[in-house]
């Protein structure tokens, strides 16, 4: 390996590290937003996820770790990732427009009490925008996992859950440590061990 290619990878190394410290200051806002989501769990509600590229990826493991689980064995929760539907995504895209593609599926899906979850990193696509706007429209509690200081997405979030970078990998990096969490705590609510994650 040269010396220049090690010199970039513990750079990156000492990047994510200084983004997983900042982090911290993030667990009390975690900590609400599990028990917001066990709440909404409780009472029948679903999480509907989305966003972009590696985003969408993002959206699509938060969904993946709450319908299906994440570390427990227990019965299956209502989630459902908006950019899965590749017929419905180019029907809306086509006879719309692309910024469009999750708010019209937002407008048609998302009721009172539900809970709905934008991935951005910039916080600027407006497919992200316009949907959080639309879900809190609809009486949906709205969250988002950006990054630096959360961009438009921001005004039509109820819960804000910012990674300390503007660097996109750094923010995908810490998305991913900020679904895990809110996927134990999940997790352990529904099966009934909350004590084991969730402070009285």
């Amino acid at each position: 390996m040269s010396e220049i290619a090690g010199d970039w990878m513990s750079r990156q190394l000492k990047e994510h590290i200084a983004v997983a410290e900042a982090g911290e200051e993030l667990m009390p806002a975690l900590h609400r937003i599990g028990a917001m989501l066990c709440s909404a769990f409780a009472a029948g509600h679903i999480l509907y996820t989305f966003g972009n590229g590696g985003s969408a990826a993002d959206a699509q493991h938060f969904t993946g770790e709450i319908i299906g689980h994440y570390s427990r064995d227990r019965r299956p929760l209502g989630a459902v990732t908006l950019s899965t539907d590749p017929t419905t995504l180019t029907c809306i895209a086509n006879d719309y427009s692309y910024d469009e593609v999750f708010a019209r599926q937002v407008r048609g899906l998302a009721r009172p009490g539900d809970v709905v979850a934008g991935f951005t990193t910039s916080g600027m696509s407006p497919n992200i925008v316009l949907a959080l706007e639309a879900a809190r429209a609809a009486g949906a509690t709205t969250v988002l996992f950006g990054g630096g200081d959360g961009g438009a997405a921001r005004e039509h979030a109820d819960h804000c859950l910012l990674s300390p970078s503007t660097s996109t990998p750094r923010i995908q990096e810490f998305h991913t440590f900020m679904l895990h969490v809110l996927s134990e705590i999940v997790d352990s609510w529904a099966d009934g061990t909350p004590e084991d994650v969730i402070a009285p």
